[in-house]
């Protein structure tokens, strides 16, 4: 055995939601505008930051891109990393009515 640090670290990979399901305690939900998104707008692979800063892996990177609101638990980075601003961050309580 060395002392070789890379030896001794795991090599497995965070999942989504590696904190677990977000449960009923989210107070923000961040919200995806399509009509600015630039992945969205150009129907073509690009940015992508949000899916990158998302701390619990949360976000596709699909076209558009889409949250896994079961696990979200709304901290915000990535509205507060995208370029272009097309995630907002809205009141959980304005989606009991529809999510019911």
């Amino acid at each position: 055995m060395g002392n070789d640090y890379r030896s001794r670290t795991s090599h497995s990979k965070s999942g989504p939601g590696d904190a677990g399901k977000t449960g009923s305690w989210r107070i923000l939900r961040p919200v995806i505008d399509p009509g600015v998104c630039i992945p969205a707008k150009r129907g073509a692979p690009a940015c992508y930051m949000c899916w990158l800063y998302c701390p619990d892996g949360v976000i596709s990177r699909s076209i558009p891109p889409t949250i896994d609101y079961e696990y979200c638990k709304g901290c915000g980075i990535c509205a507060e990393e995208c370029p272009t601003k097309a995630i907002t961050m809205v009141e959980e309580s304005s989606f009991i009515k529809e999510d019911k």
